[in-house]
């Protein structure tokens, strides 16, 4: 009989270790998903700044944040695809790299930061974060 008892303290702790196991992997397979719509959205904010006009003066006032028109254009079409972003917007910022050889042509380089808070963190938590930098010429 207490042999029969151990076996099965045994199983049932081999069972919690499982479930155990499997919230974890259910967790960290929502962060991967959440890396994967920063990424696309910080992608998808830098393929429109290429097909715009790439001076400077134009990607800053366009893009910018907080309060470009092509920034909250993209702001606005993303909302909601990421948890907990209205508290952590993202944030795009330039800066004017000089060019080299015979004919200088000077380019922009953006980073674009994207937050995110996943269901059930502690508001005290600090936010997820996904950055990208491209440069524009």
């Amino acid at each position: 009989m207490l042999e029969a008892l151990v076996g099965l303290i045994i199983f049932a702790v081999g069972i919690l270790g499982l479930i155990g196991l499997q919230m974890a992997s259910i967790k960290q397979a929502s962060e991967a998903e959440y890396r994967s719509v920063a990424a696309l959205q910080a992608n998808d904010l830098i393929s429109r700044m290429w097909v715009s006009d790439r001076t400077a003066a134009t990607l800053q006032l366009q893009f910018a944040s907080p309060d470009g028109a092509g920034y909250i254009a993209w702001k606005d079409e993303w909302a909601g695809a990421l948890p907990n972003t209205a508290t952590h917007a993202p944030t795009v910022s330039f800066t004017t790299v000089d060019g080299g050889g015979a004919t200088p042509v000077s380019s922009s380089q953006v980073e674009v930061k994207v937050f995110w808070k996943s269901p059930g963190e502690k508001a005290d938590d600090p936010a997820h974060s996904y950055t990208t930098v491209a440069q524009l010429k």
